[in-house]
């Protein structure tokens, strides 16, 4: 009798494991998922495309070299800016202020690594030079060409 019971148990498991299995197949090779949503959630997504549209800016990393405060310190800044642009025509230049301090820094990198880089050029000319994270604006991506595959 223990037996009979046992084989019943056997049979029954076996029977429950192959639907499982059934089941999970059917869900892999052609099931559907439907997902149910808030129609907000759709105004949200469309709110936040419009919003990154003006703003393109996002949180990166700059290379700070002048930093200076008094009455002339606007006209030395853009002076500095000139020099550095004519020098260094790859990078752009920002002025920005942050009381009482006139800033210039310059570049748009992506990743602190791409910073140090730069630096590592900028520090023969500018010793007082540091990193600094800021609002970049999106950097030109590099074009890689393209190749043609040719056949023997």
């Amino acid at each position: 009798m223990y037996k009979i019971f046992l084989f019943a148990l056997f049979l029954l498991s076996a029977t429950a494991f192959q639907k499982t299995v059934k089941a999970q197949y059917e869900h892999v090779t052609g099931g559907k998922i439907n997902i149910t949503q808030d129609a907000r959630i759709d105004s949200l997504i469309v709110l936040h495309k419009k919003l990154r549209a003006a703003d393109s800016r996002f949180e990166g990393y700059r290379i700070q070299l002048f930093m200076e405060a008094g009455n002339d310190a606007v006209q030395r800044a853009e002076d500095f800016i000139q020099k550095f642009e004519e020098e260094y025509p790859e990078w752009p230049a920002y002025l920005s202020f942050g009381q009482p301090y006139y800033r210039v820094r310059v570049g748009n990198f992506r990743t602190r690594l791409e910073a140090e880089g730069a630096l590592n050029t900028l520090k023969r000319q500018f010793q007082q030079a540091f990193i600094t994270s800021d609002m970049i604006e999106p950097p030109e991506l590099i074009a890689f060409p393209t190749f043609k595959e040719t056949t023997p």
